[in-house]
């Protein structure tokens, strides 16, 4: 989408005056905020002008600087890509570094850096991230969280002082164990291990299992963050597609044959970004192949508490019994971001082996935090909580769906239940991203949920952020824009 060249901001030097001057500001400002991220090809001479408004010759002058300021790479009949920067080199290394980035082999990196600064800066304005991955604030009952605050603050302070548990709080853990049982899945409370988010869980199990070249069975696409945690442990990523009714199953059957893998991990109920869940038969397929093939299954529920009751889904815990699939929850979604709570239940002695993987790391986490999740989770209101949050969901997921069918998406899927639509653009959703940048719109575009960033037309809509009355009138006028353009 065009943005007027008098809104393009001068973010380093007030001075920059002509036109050449602004177009380098805002690509300078684009690539440190990491929009623009390295290896990505910019938009060419032609439509660089055309958007902006100037001429080719403004448009060449302005990448040209770019290129000499280290910004940006020339390459010969194919365009100008963003460079990777390490540091700025000075003045008289820069020939040398040019060489020696020419001649160093390009390896793929999951980078995203970009979309996280930018969830953290749009989180005091959720209405403008469709894209976020959690729920608004004004959703959430902050009074859960300070009411569990002045029972502990009433409380002995002495109790607060000490080192904690590796395994977590012991009351809490009693209480994940009651939890589970409603869920039909058995685990006593040294079966659990408490963490700082679904994250650190990831990071615990990719520490104590994965070795380079092992194959790790993900979604394709799936939650993000995982996969760069798993490719730092030097894990092949291998992605499982998808289909409107959950996991390709018949292709994920030939993935295991073919790669053997040491693990998948997999979002059985509202999957993260497609909203789909597991039937029974789906369930039971997966953990067939799991012990014929003697694979380890990661279970990550953490929109469990979003799923009502009755809906058609099955947890591979509940089947399994924790036997060979290790279960992970946490709570960031329906209380609190920041509360930073998580669990793991596992088989005995998978949960000494992260016990002891935990305290190599970090030894504890903050009993703090998990004894005013338990504090939450006793008093008596978290449950009718949840069920307003469901409510809410129910009450804007289906004008998100018709909002984003009406503007020229199509949805990957219509689920009844959770936050996430997945939605096919029909445009590069990288450079939707980019223009939703622009216009104060955070975007996810969908080259992030593919283990491989792959390019994609598909991107992911939380459909509790996507009532600003702007963002229609954007996603269409980008759309007809670029069909103008020929695509």
């Amino acid at each position: 989408m065009s943005v007027p060249l008098d809104q393009i901001p001068v973010p380093h030097d007030s001075s920059a005056t002509t036109l050449v001057d602004q177009l380098v500001q805002w690509a300078r400002r684009r690539i440190e905020e990491r929009v623009f991220r390295p290896g990505m090809r910019m938009p060419s001479i032609r439509k660089l002008a055309l958007d902006k408004g100037v001429s080719r010759f403004t448009a060449v002058e302005a990448y040209e600087r770019l290129v000499a300021q280290g910004y940006l790479d020339s390459r010969r009949g194919s365009g100008f890509y963003v460079r990777e920067r390490l540091a700025m080199p000075l003045p008289g290394e820069r020939r040398a570094a040019n060489v020696a980035a020419e001649a160093a082999p390009v390896a793929p990196t999951i980078d995203v850096v970009w979309l996280l600064r930018n969830m953290l800066t749009t989180s005091h304005h959720p209405e403008r991230g469709p894209g976020l991955g959690y729920l608004p604030g004004s959703w959430l009952d902050g009074e859960l969280i300070t009411g569990a605050l002045r029972t502990l603050g009433r409380q002995s302070g002495a109790q607060l002082l000490g080192f904690g548990s590796p395994q977590g709080f012991l009351p809490l853990r009693q209480q994940l164990q009651t939890r589970l049982e409603e869920l039909e899945i058995g685990a006593t409370p040294d079966q659990f291990v408490m963490t700082s988010g679904i994250t650190q869980s990831i990071d615990l199990i990719a520490r104590l299992f994965v070795k380079p070249g092992d194959a790790v069975i993900v979604g394709d696409p799936a939650w993000f963050q995982m996969f760069g945690r798993f490719a730092s442990q030097g894990a092949r990523l291998i992605g499982m597609p998808y289909t409107p009714a959950g996991p390709d199953l018949d292709a994920f059957e030939a993935l295991v044959k073919t790669w053997r893998p040491k693990m998948l991990v997999i979002n059985s109920v509202l999957q993260n970004p497609t909203g789909t869940s597991l039937t029974a038969a789906q369930a039971f397929r997966i953990l067939r192949l799991a012990e014929e093939y003697d694979f380890i299954v990661v279970e990550d529920d953490v929109y469990g508490d979003l799923c009502p009751p009755g809906y058609p889904a099955t947890r591979l815990a509940s089947l399994d019994q924790l036997k060979r699939v290790i279960f992970l929850g946490s709570y960031s979604k329906t209380l609190a971001p920041n509360l930073r709570v998580g669990f793991i239940a596992s088989s005995p002695d998978v949960t000494q082996g992260l016990t002891d993987q935990k305290m190599l790391v970090g030894m504890t986490s903050p009993e703090l935090n998990e004894r005013v999740l338990y504090k939450v989770l006793t008093e008596g209101h978290y449950r009718r909580h949840v069920e307003r949050l469901r409510a809410r969901l129910d009450s804007v997921r289906d004008r998100a769906t018709r909002m984003l069918e009406a503007t020229g998406l199509t949805l990957f899927s219509t689920p009844d239940a959770g936050m996430f639509l997945w939605a096919d653009t029909g445009v590069d959703s990288n450079a939707l991203a980019v223009a939703g940048h622009e216009e104060g719109f955070l975007l996810t575009p969908g080259s992030l949920f593919s283990p491989q960033q792959s390019p994609t037309t598909w991107t992911r809509f939380n459909v509790a952020n996507c009532g600003d009355p702007a963002l229609p009138a954007f996603l269409g006028g980008y759309l007809e824009a670029v069909a103008r353009r020929g695509g």
